[in-house]
């Protein structure tokens, strides 16, 4: 979706009218973003501020991406956005999640742009059996390129019959360098960055109740206040 403005000219007519409306800068940014058909700031950021159309066209396969924010900071949209990209680029795509229904993914979804038009195509598995071996199993056989979602990473092990996080991220780690699958990881952020004074998270902020060895990711996004970084983790 092409910008009516350069996206620095956006951010100093959401700046002004900030000023003007006496609102804070994070609401002027979002009602920017809709003017441009996005519902915040955090997508149209992630899909513009680099030179790349879209994120995943800054992904490999066999990438395994953690997609990383507070609540509320526009996480699970992005990693939704990711799918929808990949549906528009013909390629399989699968929401895997322990926290929403089908319902509830499907409205989020629609408040995507393009999502009343292509969400339908987007695969939205909701079993509470959600873990690493469920995945390579639902996964396999799939085109190579495919997709796939995690919502979210830090509850994959919570029923204590599934295996630990970090045997669970191994296990997709070479799942999906071997058939060339995107892994896409949500996560929470601890709450401690919050008082740390960064602009945005990093790796040692992710939330870990268990062990894991975070060198497995190839690829982190980091969301805060309508803000987004995309970077190598190796």
């Amino acid at each position: 979706m092409k910008l009516s403005q350069p996206i620095y000219q956006l951010k100093r007519k959401a700046k002004s009218l900030a000023r003007t409306d006496a609102i804070p800068l994070h609401q002027a940014l979002d009602r920017i973003a809709q003017d441009e058909g996005f519902s915040a700031w955090s997508l149209l950021s992630s899909r513009h501020e680099t030179s790349a159309p879209s994120m995943l066209s800054q992904l490999s396969d066999g990438d395994l991406l953690l997609i990383a924010a507070r609540p509320g900071h526009g996480k699970t949209l992005v990693g939704l956005q990711l799918l929808l990209d990949a549906v528009r680029e013909a390629r399989r795509a699968s929401f895997f999640t322990l926290e929403y229904t089908n319902e509830q993914t499907i409205k989020r979804i629609h408040t995507l742009p393009e999502g009343k038009a292509l969400g339908d195509r987007i695969e939205i598995v909701t079993s509470d059996e959600i873990s690493a071996d469920y995945i390579m199993l639902h996964l396999a056989g799939v085109p190579k390129r495919t997709v796939a979602v995690i919502d979210y990473l830090q509850i994959l092990d919570q029923q204590r019959s599934k295996p630990s996080l970090s045997e669970q991220v191994s296990a997709l780690h070479t799942f999906a360098r071997n058939t060339g699958t995107v892994l896409a990881f949500i996560s929470q952020i601890d709450r401690s960055f919050e008082a740390g004074g960064k602009n945005l998270p990093d790796l040692q902020d992710v939330r870990l109740p268990n062990e894991l060895d975070l060198g497995l990711f190839t690829k982190a996004c980091f969301l805060h206040d309508r803000e987004v970084r995309l970077q190598h983790v190796a």
